[in-house]
């Protein structure tokens, strides 16, 4: 398994769960001297950022970019594609879709999580699971044509109503036959809604694609009450290879959340 930490650059989310939130020559930098193998990028859009710049800067430091979120989208930009409005779903998968030939053209995935949205109100569970099931189909085809899959993240309960629980995330990609999508496994979002954090990655097998190794707290692994040992069990149990990424809170400083992260991960190696 490969370690992952993640880069914000998008101000809307300075109080969110990411580590490093300085200018990219030098959260990559410091992603390198904590000892990481990429870094997972939190950008305010595709035109933030030039695929160059980025491959100078993943050269240069020895990294490479396990993948990038879309989250801003929302965040920053009001977008879901659940919104009732069909302008608006449409903009964000257009959003999500420029976001994808971004992350494509340097090799990594994008993740879907916030941009998911919600049902309520004039839109209903049935119409909005529709909707999302369309969007992923577009977005899996889109990302197949560079080699790469799509991550889908199924967010706690607080932060969505339409999938919660990783197993449910498996069932719905298998339902709706959506081809070339992945899980997101994010142990702080299961620490909510599973029982039982190892069983359920067991369960979901081949469909985890991308781990946010967080601890319950959404601190960095070792500062919560996260008994991460069985998790990286059933991890190399699945056969899992990819990231373990750090989205986290940068607390008590961004270092040390890097530091104790990779601690933790090298305790199982």
């Amino acid at each position: 398994m490969k370690t992952a930490v993640t880069v914000c650059q998008v101000p809307e989310a300075a109080l969110g769960p990411f580590v490093f939130h300085a200018p990219l020559a030098e959260s990559f930098a410091r992603a390198n001297e904590a000892g990481f193998d990429g870094v997972e990028l939190f950008l305010p859009g595709p035109g933030h950022v030039s695929v160059k710049e980025i491959q100078s800067l993943a050269q240069a430091h020895g990294l490479s970019i396990a993948a990038v979120g879309t989250g801003a989208g929302m965040v920053k930009h009001g977008l879901s594609l659940t919104d009732p409005s069909l302008e608006k779903r449409s903009a964000a998968l257009e959003f999500i879709q420029r976001m994808i030939a971004f992350g494509g053209q340097i090799g990594a995935p994008t993740i879907l999580g916030s941009m998911q949205g919600r049902w309520g109100g004039a839109v209903s569970r049935d119409q909005a699971l529709d909707w999302l099931a369309d969007a992923l189909r577009t977005a899996g085809k889109v990302a197949s044509d560079y080699g790469v899959p799509f991550i889908y993240e199924p967010l706690n309960r607080y932060e969505t109503n339409l999938i919660n629980r990783l197993g449910d995330g498996a069932d719905y990609i298998e339902a709706r036959a959506l081809g070339n999508i992945v899980l997101l496994a994010d142990l702080f979002h299961m620490n909510i809604e599973e029982s039982d954090l190892a069983a359920e990655i067991l369960a979901a097998g081949k469909h985890v694609g991308h781990i946010h190794y967080a601890d319950s707290n959404r601190r960095a692994m070792g500062f919560g009450h996260t008994n991460s040992a069985p998790v990286i069990s059933a991890l190399k149990q699945t056969g899992y290879t990819g990231y373990l990424s750090a989205e986290i809170l940068p607390l008590p400083d961004p270092i040390s959340a890097a530091t104790q992260t990779i601690r933790s991960i090298r305790s199982f190696s």
